[in-house]
């Protein structure tokens, strides 16, 4: 039995005041979290394009964990790792669909040249000269520095030894979607089509679920680099490891004629005809499609991405994104590869897709800037199966998130903010950006790449290009 204590009451007091206290103060204490990113406006990019007003994000967790006013998140939250808003704009990071990193190493080099003259007589001959895993890990180095310079934060990549690209993009703290490039031609890392096809599958294997920025996914290179069978198997290896396809889809008046030629159809049709269209694919390009074709594209959920300035550059023709979008296509956005661009800038991006319908279609409203900033957040992240994750910010969704300054002489005055972000905005003015909750730029610093050493390694890699061609 417990014997009763009898305390003064002024102890008694002192106790019940402290325990107050501690209560009150437990109940005022903050949660501390890994990053609070503030901003005099966020774009959410949600399904109302919600922007919201000196507010702040708070990060933890690779998560956003809270969305709110400053003045609540800094009542709810503390951290070590406080990122100042004043004079910025925080938005999804912009998503690449379409590139070929490491062809970084390759810009320039064959410039003014029709596409097939520029494959098969510049770029795939010093590819089978240069190519290997160090021409690939240095080439993707440089565009990962590039692409956090300009705020892309996920990309869809198509090139030769995706091992070496998966380890350079987890590294560098970008996402990737990265595919294996499967060709019937003898590339750098396989004989042909079907021992592609098998390394593919390898390769797959090897990276599903291991880190949750690398995506392992098939990229048949075209309908004129693989036969129908081919590409059937293609599919069927996606279809049984549950991944997507990047191709080159209707890309030149090359491919329609070859198609055409070789199989009495559009190229779009033959793939069609074999089910190729079974199953999550991003379409690069699709510059000629008929309205048929279109049909077909919407009928089959595949996702366009579109990239302006390289089919400028190459005369491959305007792509009719503005009857796509009409059918209900989604359409993403993409660079393609430095070698054909010659940047991988997704604002040039943004601000050529719209001017270039606007012409086209000979109307200034087609393509606003609020579509056209879908197209490189909201409809990537969905065209590459990542819509529950990223391309919009909100509770509860992957911390991939970048801030543009908006206080440089191009941006004064500033009336209408999604306007200045497709119209005026360039990589230049990005300052900082997050992935999956992990700083890697901010304030011209890059936290996850060397590079002083890229840029050494780069210019090495590019005396031994230009000594073979000289």
């Amino acid at each position: 039995m417990y014997k009763k204590i009898n305390l003064p009451s002024f102890l008694l007091f002192f106790l019940i005041l402290s325990s107050n206290s501690y209560a009150e103060e437990y109940k005022n204490e903050k949660l501390h979290v890994d990053i609070i990113m503030e901003a005099d406006h966020i774009l959410t990019m949600n399904s109302s394009n919600t922007i919201l007003k000196n507010s702040a994000i708070a990060i933890d967790g690779g998560l956003i964990l809270d969305i709110d006013n400053i003045k609540n998140i800094n009542a709810k939250y503390q951290t070590d790792n406080r990122i100042s808003g004043k004079h910025k704009i925080a938005l999804p990071g912009l998503i690449n669909g379409h590139s070929h990193a490491a062809m970084t190493l390759l810009r320039g080099i064959a410039d003014d040249r029709s596409l097939i003259d520029w494959l098969n007589n510049y770029i795939f001959p010093l590819e089978q000269q240069f190519v290997n895993a160090d021409f690939v890990r240095i080439g993707t180095e440089l565009a990962c520095w590039e692409m956090i310079r300009g705020g892309t934060t996920t990309f869809v990549d198509m090139y030769f030894y995706p091992d070496v690209i998966s380890k350079v993009v987890t590294k560098c703290g970008l996402r990737g979607l990265i595919s294996s490039t499967i060709s019937d031609n003898q590339t750098p890392n396989a004989q042909n089509a079907e021992d592609a096809i098998n390394g593919g599958e390898e390769y797959i294997n090897r990276w599903a679920q291991k880190t949750p920025t690398i995506t392992p996914i098939l990229g048949p290179h075209a309908i004129y680099s693989l036969n129908l069978a081919q590409l059937k198997e293609t599919r069927r290896i996606a279809a049984l490891t549950d991944t997507p396809i990047s191709i080159h889809l209707s890309e030149s008046e090359y491919e329609l004629q070859y198609s055409k030629q070789t199989y009495g159809m559009t190229s779009i049709e033959a793939l069609d005809s074999i089910d190729f269209f079974n199953g999550r694919t991003i379409a690069a390009h699709v510059v000629w499609p008929t309205k048929k074709e279109i049909a077909i594209l919407a009928e089959r959920n595949v996702g366009v991405i579109h990239n302006p300035t390289s089919n400028m550059k190459l005369a491959s023709g305007i792509a009719p994104i503005a009857d796509m979008l009409d059918a209900g296509i989604l359409i993403g956005l993409g660079t393609d590869g430095a070698a054909s661009n010659n940047d991988l800038d997704m604002w040039e991006e943004m601000r050529l897709a719209a001017l270039l319908q606007k012409v086209t279609q000979m109307n200034p409203e087609v393509l606003p800037a609020t579509t056209v900033l879908r197209m490189a957040t909201t409809n990537g992240a969905n065209i590459i199966g990542l819509g529950e994750k990223i391309g919009k910010l909100e509770i509860g969704m992957d911390a991939d998130i970048i801030q543009v300054a908006f206080d440089d002489v191009h941006h004064q005055p500033n009336y209408d903010i999604p306007s200045h972000l497709v119209y005026v905005t360039d990589e230049q003015d990005v300052v900082t950006v997050i992935v999956n909750g992990k700083l890697l730029m901010h304030e011209g610093q890059f936290f996850t790449l060397d590079t002083k050493k890229i840029s050494e390694e780069v210019a090495a890699m590019a005396t031994k290009i230009a000594n073979s061609i000289k």
